[in-house]
Order: structure tokens, then sequence, then C-alpha cells
């Protein structure tokens, strides 16, 4: 608890100060949603996702591409934010400029109410052109592509899900892009594809001028984002990190939590909120 008290403290004296998050899986794992290496389910383990999430795998077999997509969405559809994202957004209301940067495609942190975010990875929800770069949003992927809406998902059953989706899709049912013609992809970035430039410059921007970073839920292995903790430290600024594991960025932290983001961040929270009464 002491500790607890500790950071809750720094985060009072740097409440004026840029704050950052650097989120990974294990907060999307505390909902229920396997993390990306860690599928265990006997429909896809025989697939690798590292070879099915590339645009060779897409160009090749689009329809397999996307029936493995539309389950992980059936998956997240139902999943909720937890107490970990509630203190993330209570966070940003606390601190005058608190970002939450995740490298989580699931968009919970936009459900549970964070304003301030990146997202490194994209955003399964919407939709992206690879051959002409054309976006699309979350309202207007799923006018474009319905099967892809998440209250449509999240009301189908495990039953309803293969029946409609596993068995029933075929490739003329993709979504074709209205500037090109040809088949949008999701709105992740896939293995071998650039993060989003202007994404990762405020990223970096905001890990240079940051008081204080929390790393949270990640492995810290995957770059550029595994970096972005690292730059914060060498620039002066304090590193906490909460993760039931080591990881890299251990050796460097000025405090680390062992134990789940959802039991450690609200009581931070709750210990900051005392402090700014």
């Amino acid at each position: 608890m002491e500790a607890i008290q500790e950071v809750a403290q720094i985060l009072r004296e740097n409440a004026d100060k840029t704050v950052f998050v650097l989120s990974g899986a294990g907060l999307s794992a505390e909902s229920g949603i396997p993390t990306f290496r860690g599928n265990r389910d006997g429909l896809w383990n025989k697939y690798n996702p590292q070879r099915l999430a590339t645009f060779e795998a897409f160009e090749e077999n689009p329809l397999l591409v996307w029936k493995w997509y539309l389950w992980r969405m059936h998956l997240i559809a139902k999943a909720e934010p937890h107490d970990a994202h509630r203190a993330l957004v209570k966070l940003e209301n606390l601190l005058k400029d608190f970002w939450h940067i995740t490298q989580n495609v699931d968009g919970l942190h936009r459900r549970a109410g964070q304003k301030r975010f990146l997202e490194l990875h994209g955003n399964i929800w919407e939709g992206k052109c690879r051959y002409c770069e054309t976006r699309f949003g979350e309202k207007e992927f799923s006018q474009l592509f319905p099967l892809a809406d998440r209250e449509f998902l999240r009301n189908l059953s495990e039953e309803e899900f293969k029946e409609k989706i596993l068995q029933g899709l075929t490739e003329e049912k993709l979504p074709r892009c209205p500037t090109c013609g040809g088949i949008v992809g999701p709105g992740v970035v896939w293995f071998g594809e650039p993060l989003p430039s202007e994404v990762l410059e405020k990223a970096y921007e905001i890990a240079q001028r940051s008081a204080v970073c929390l790393s949270v839920g990640t492995s810290a292995v995957v770059y550029p984002a595994a970096y972005l903790p690292e730059l914060c430290k060498k620039k002066g600024g304090i590193l906490i990190e909460v993760n039931p594991q080591e990881t890299p960025l251990t050796a460097l932290a000025d405090y680390s939590f062992r134990e789940s983001a959802a039991k450690v961040l609200p009581q931070i929270v709750q210990e900051l909120e005392k402090l700014l009464r």
C-alpha cells in the first residue's frame, strides 16, 4: 500500500504536467479477450496469427483472413471495459494532460469513455483499403460491411456466428472499396506494415515531454511501442510498471507492481483522489 500511495503522490505532484500510459494486450486480457499470440481456440489454432495478419495472406485468401478477424471481433464485441479501463478514464479527468497510448485494437478504452488516446496498431472496428489507402471510421465501415457491425456481432450466439459468418460468408460478400473496388481489410496494422506515421510521431512527442509514464499490461518487446517508456525515462521521467510478469522494462522502472491492472490502477486513483480533495 505504501508504494501505491507514493505513486499517487508522484501523480499529484505532476498533475499539471504530461502523463501517459502505454497499454498492451494484458489490459484487454482482463476483459476476457485472448491475447494475439495466446489463441487456444480449436477452430483457429492450426493457423499462425503472424501469417494470417499480413497483406500477403489477405491477397492470397481474403475470405479466410476476414473469417478469422470476424471471429476475433465476435469475442471483442461481447467483452466489456473493466476497472482498469475506468481508472484510466478517471486519470484523464484528474490530470491536466493525460494520454492513453495503446497497442490494443479492441476499442475498449473508447467504450470506457477515454477521450485522449492514440491507437498505435489501429482499430479492429474500422476499415482500411490497402490498395488505395482509403480509411473508413467505425460507423462508415459498419455500413459498408454490416457483418462487422459491433452490435450485430455482440447479439449473435456462438452457433449463430458459425452459421451466419463461418459457413455463410463468401468472397462476394466481402467489403469493396467504393474508391478503387479492392477488398477492404480491417483497420489494424498488419505484420510488415508501418505504424501510422502521424500517430507514432505524436506518441514520441508525448513520451519525450512526459513527467510520468505508466506501462500497463504490455510485454515491452514489440517495437517501436516498447521504446516509448524508455524514451520517457531517458528524458528524466518517472517510470511505473503494472504487469503480473517481469518485462524488459522492470529493471528500468522506478516502481513495479506484479499484480493485475484492474487491481492496482483503481487503488492508485483512489489515493490520488484523496490527495486532490
